[in-house]
Parts: structure tokens; sequence; C-alpha cells
């Protein structure tokens, strides 16, 4: 699916702006962590962006959250493999280790995009100030985007170091600056 065929169905099911630009985010770190991980970059950015295509429908009840999406994307002709990877990606229900670079990597994004853009608000909105040690060192600050699951960005540690992710992370947000309204 082109990458605007994926936003136009994403906001067919989520209309509220920020859900959208966590949506938008999350997808540009796929896209950005795919390639160093072997990972096909459109493929990745694609689930990015459904991850939480339900999260609207099912109001938040992290009971039904990927599950339902999962259900939803079939009937949109989305490709089994990927359905499953979005259904698995709400750790609140997913009790098996994450094991594959995908499913590892939508865990670190989807936490990740939170941080970063929280650090790009701290500097005025101004996300071309934000770096790779300002990332790391607000992380270690729990009360800063105390919603982001630090533990889930730690799983990607596995796969490639931490600062590295951060940078990969960053390069693909600046890609889309615009479109999530930050400088």
């Amino acid at each position: 699916m082109q990458r605007s065929a994926a936003i136009a169905l994403l906001r067919q099911h989520v209309h509220g702006d920020a859900l959208v630009k966590h949506c938008l985010a999350t997808g540009a770190i796929m896209k950005a962590v795919a390639g160093p991980l072997g990972g096909d970059p459109a493929l990745w950015e694609e689930i990015g962006l459904l991850h939480d295509i339900d999260f609207e429908q099912v109001n938040g009840d992290m009971q039904q959250h990927g599950v339902a999406g999962a259900r939803l994307l079939k009937v949109a002709g989305i490709p089994d493999d990927l359905c499953g990877i979005i259904a698995g990606h709400n750790h609140f229900l997913h009790t098996a280790p994450y094991e594959t670079p995908v499913e590892i990597s939508l865990q670190a994004a989807d936490s990740a995009s939170g941080l970063i853009m929280a650090c790009a608000l701290v500097k005025g909105g101004r996300l071309s100030d934000v770096s790779v040690k300002t990332i790391t060192k607000k992380a270690k600050e729990k009360s800063f985007a105390a919603g982001c699951d630090r533990n889930r960005i730690a799983l990607i540690g596995g796969l490639m170091e931490i600062p590295v992710f951060y940078g990969h992370a960053l390069a693909g947000l600046m890609e889309i600056r615009t479109e999530l309204g930050l400088e």
C-alpha cells in the first residue's frame, strides 16, 4: 500500500489530531530503522502508520486494542502477516516476547515517537533543535513524557545501540516535521 493510501485509511478511522500525528511519527521511525535492520522501509512505515487505527473505535480499551485493528485492516485487504504484527503490538495483551526486528521496532517506535516529539515541544516546537544527546538525557528523566514506556524502547537494544536508534528515529521524524506541525 502506498503511504498516501495508508494515511487515507488511517484518517477514515482516526480523527484526533494528536493520534494521527502519533501514527505518522511511528510510521516515520519505523521507515527510518527498517533499512539498517534489513527490513522493507515502505512496509514498516505502513505498519507504523496503521498500528493504532482502532484506538478511537475501542475507546482506548486495551483489552480490544490491536485485535480490533487487525480485524479492521483485514477487511481493508491488508495482508495477514501485517495484521498479526499490528494485533500483537498491544503489550498489555501480547505476553510472549517480541522476537522479530519489525515487532521489536514497533514497540520502540511506538514509545519513542512521544518522547522525541515531547523533546521538540520543550524546544519551542523545533525538532531541528533536538539532538540524540537531548533525547538520551530526557529519556532518563522519568517525569518527562511520563507516558513513554522506556522499557519498550529498551527492547531495540538487542538490535542496535539505543543512541543509534534515537539517531535514526530523529532523522525519520525530521523528514515529516511539517506534517507533525514541528520546525
